[in-house]
């Protein structure tokens, strides 16, 4: 079992198991796969009306970059034993793979408080040092949880001048409603925090 596992979690090769109960199904929570892509529609439909609920900013994300990410054995899935969508995160590489960000991480409503969030975003953190051992990690979130969570993976607080500076990277935040900051700030800091993980 997982040292970082919590007592009631059942880890079995790349999945963890969050126990049901009376009320709740087993939650499997993996890395994702083809037969993932159906889900690809509703995640991005929960990853908008979250971040409208929440009056933060958010890069939208298509159902056809959440499927490519699936594909390209890039993303983290949560899901019921019967096959309900519980939670989603994925990875990006740029500048040939020197930075990977870990982006998306979203839980469905019906499934919060159980969690998810922590597992998910410790395994997109795995499955991205798996893949690019020696790559800078990074996040950027306006989010207290998810900086909670990075910082308990060993992110630390950084500059926008220590993340990438791939322009792909920020075109990605032109749907943001916060994007006019941004650019105000010529891409120098937002409301957004930076957090880098540094591989040892």
């Amino acid at each position: 079992m997982d040292s970082s596992a919590r007592s009631d979690e059942v880890v079995v090769r790349d999945e963890t198991i969050i126990p049901g109960n009376i009320t709740s199904e087993d939650i499997i929570i993996r890395p994702a796969t083809a037969a993932d892509i159906p889900y690809a529609a509703e995640i991005a439909a929960e990853m908008e009306s979250s971040a409208k609920a929440r009056g933060t900013g958010i890069a939208r994300r298509t159902p056809g970059s959440i499927a490519e990410k699936i594909r390209q054995g890039k993303a983290v899935i949560a899901l019921t034993v019967s096959g309900r969508w519980a939670g989603f995160s994925y990875l990006d590489t740029w500048e040939q793979d020197k930075f990977i960000s870990n982006s998306g991480l979203i839980v469905s409503p019906a499934f919060r408080a159980r969690g998810i969030a922590a597992i998910i975003k410790q395994k997109i953190f795995q499955l991205s040092r798996a893949l690019y051992p020696m790559a800078r990690i990074f996040s950027i979130t306006t989010g207290r949880a998810v900086m909670k969570l990075n910082t308990r993976l060993g992110f630390e607080p950084v500059t926008y001048a220590d993340i990438t500076h791939d322009p792909a990277f920020w075109e990605g935040c032109k749907s943001c409603v916060n994007y006019p900051i941004l650019c105000a700030k010529g891409k120098q800091n937002c409301l957004c925090t930076a957090l880098l993980f540094e591989p040892s």
